[in-house]
């Protein structure tokens, strides 16, 4: 049976996947055509159910809950792996609403944080996330949400950070910071979600076992970073989450989901969120 798979390029995603499509492991049958977009990209294809699985925002997905439901494995959630807002301008101190704020898109987690926090600031342009620092040093926006391997490279770009707003997060409310999973549509019979669930764990369990058998695939997609910042990103977004939510991971994302409705950003949800 072939599915359909969408993920990002970043390195934490390909080594994830690596295992998984290129047969690495026993995949019971199963075969993927993959789709590599960026975080944004990938949450609007979900709106238009047009993928089976996919990596998305949590915040995106509080919005896509009628046609998908989250896989155990393969998130992104974790202690000091959240966005950071920086600046051109060293010790930015007063954020006003007449700031002109770059996001990596609209439902992101990272912007669903920049609004817990900072609710002000709603003069906000949706930007691919690896434009932003380049954005913020043209002077074009004011400030900026990075993530990724941003958040590596931008205190090399003469950017400064303003607040880690996955700080914010966790000294709010002790958990860790929920930013993206893997989703299958819903449609799709039992066995076959099962299935993909069980593929998937054993991808990731490969990839913690052999963490440079994948080398190669994640230095293709990882425009021109360095080997140690590849890494860098894979063991700060790759963790025990990515492998099984567990009590804690799946209390992190109620929660959030909980503060995104209290703020009435998203609907109330009727849907079971775990598979």
């Amino acid at each position: 049976m072939k599915l359909t798979l969408g993920f990002s390029p970043c390195p934490n995603d390909t080594f994830i996947f690596d295992a998984l499509i290129h047969h690495k492991i026993d995949t019971e049958g199963l075969q993927f055509e993959v789709s590599f977009e960026d975080v944004e990209t990938l949450n609007n294809k979900a709106f238009a159910t047009e993928l089976d699985i996919t990596k998305l925002s949590y915040f995106a997905y509080a919005h896509v809950l009628k046609n998908y439901v989250l896989l155990n494995a393969g998130s992104a959630l974790g202690f000091g792996v959240g966005p950071l807002l920086v600046s051109k301008q060293q010790n930015f101190k007063v954020l006003d609403a007449k700031l002109k704020v770059g996001i990596p898109g609209k439902f992101t987690t990272a912007n669903f944080l920049l609004s817990l926090a900072y609710p002000q600031l709603g003069n906000k342009v949706a930007l691919v996330f690896n434009t932003i620092e380049q954005k913020l040093l043209a002077g074009e926006i004011d400030l900026g949400v990075i993530i990724h391997e941003n958040r590596f490279t931008y205190q090399d770009k003469g950017l400064h950070k303003v607040v880690d707003l996955g700080q914010y997060w966790e000294q709010e409310t002790h958990c860790p910071i929920p930013l993206g999973g893997i989703v299958i549509k819903r449609s799709l019979p039992i066995e076959v979600k099962q299935k993909v669930q069980r593929v998937l764990q054993k991808s990731v369990e490969y990839a913690f076992a052999n963490p440079k058998a994948g080398l190669a695939f994640i230095r293709q997609h990882a425009q021109e970073m360095s080997e140690e910042v590849m890494y860098q990103h894979i063991n700060l977004y790759v963790n025990k989450y990515s492998l099984d939510l567990g009590v804690d991971g799946r209390k992190a994302i109620e929660l959030l989901f909980k503060r995104a409705i209290a703020l009435g950003l998203v609907d109330e949800i009727q849907e079971e969120l775990f598979l």
